[in-house]
């Protein structure tokens, strides 16, 4: 039996216990963690108050792996294998879009429907990382209205679960640069020149919100425009008694990065370098 400082303890190895049972304390209490084990709660659990030493030692192997990016959320379909990384950053865990790319072998792998069905849609947050002039400057966190269509579609979007994302797509234009109503328009998945953007889901009607903050994010046109998969994020507020429409979301951190790429020379050489969404623990 052992005990820690803080009062955790690890289940006894007994001198008649099998080999294997043996092996599989071992593991436990040293944190090795067999592929093809690894599960969602283990994620889930990195939060948790620990009380035993094996779920300790479980613990902090699941933290190591996901750290080393070995933790990857995959997605099978007719045309093969896609994965996306699962990475932990500042003690909040973030999944990445699914793209086609080698999985290395030593990696631990989640389904991907399975790590997004803990997405809780009354607090969902995304993130889309922007760079320019050959350097990430920052991230942009997005609360999520709670379950409309358009919030849902931004998901799909920067999780790739539909195929598409906005991995590496352009800032497109500035409107009111330097104004009140100021806003900039991205997202365009297709053919990135502000020519395509076509809505991922056959209906977007639902109840949106207006506002006339800095940090609102709406679709551009509405829910019923040809390129409303395109994204509008403004980055100074109106006063002028009008409100943005179809508001589905809001900037809760990166507002300041989004108003540096709007001050770059050249929108279109600011590029969305990654995004995601927040995986809640």
């Amino acid at each position: 039996m052992m005990t820690t400082e803080t009062g955790a303890t690890a289940d006894p190895v007994h001198l008649g216990d099998s080999a294997s049972s043996i092996m599989d304390k071992v593991q436990q209490i040293t944190g090795e963690i067999p592929q093809k084990q690894l599960t969602v709660e283990d994620l889930r659990r990195m939060s948790e108050p620990v009380k035993r030493l094996v779920e300790a030692g479980r613990v902090l192997a699941v933290k190591r792996l996901v750290e080393a990016g070995r933790v990857l959320a995959v997605q099978e379909d007719q045309d093969g294998r896609r994965s996306a990384r699962i990475t932990l950053q500042d003690g909040q865990l973030y999944l990445h879009p699914l793209l086609r790319q080698p999985t290395p072998a030593h990696a631990h792998t989640l389904q991907e429907s399975e790590v997004v069905g803990v997405l809780e849609p009354s607090c969902t947050l995304a993130f889309l990382d922007l760079g320019w002039a050959g350097s990430t400057r920052g991230r942009v966190t997005i609360r999520l209205t709670p379950d409309t269509p358009l919030a849902r579609q931004f998901v799909l979007l920067c999780t790739g679960q539909r195929g598409h994302t906005y991995r590496n797509t352009k800032l497109l234009q500035v409107w009111n640069k330097g104004q009140l109503g100021e806003c900039v328009v991205g997202g365009d998945y297709k053919s990135n020149d502000g020519e395509g953007g076509a809505p991922l889901l056959p209906d977007l009607q639902g109840q949106y919100r207006e506002s006339a903050r800095a940090g609102a994010v709406g679709a551009l046109g509405g829910p019923r425009a040809p390129r409303c998969a395109q994204f509008v994020i403004t980055t100074r507020d109106r006063q002028d008694g009008v409100q943005w429409s179809y508001v589905f979301g809001d900037v809760v951190s990166g507002l300041d990065v989004v108003r540096a790429a709007v001050n770059h020379s050249d929108i279109r050489e600011v590029t969305v370098v990654d995004c995601g969404v927040v995986l809640p623990l």
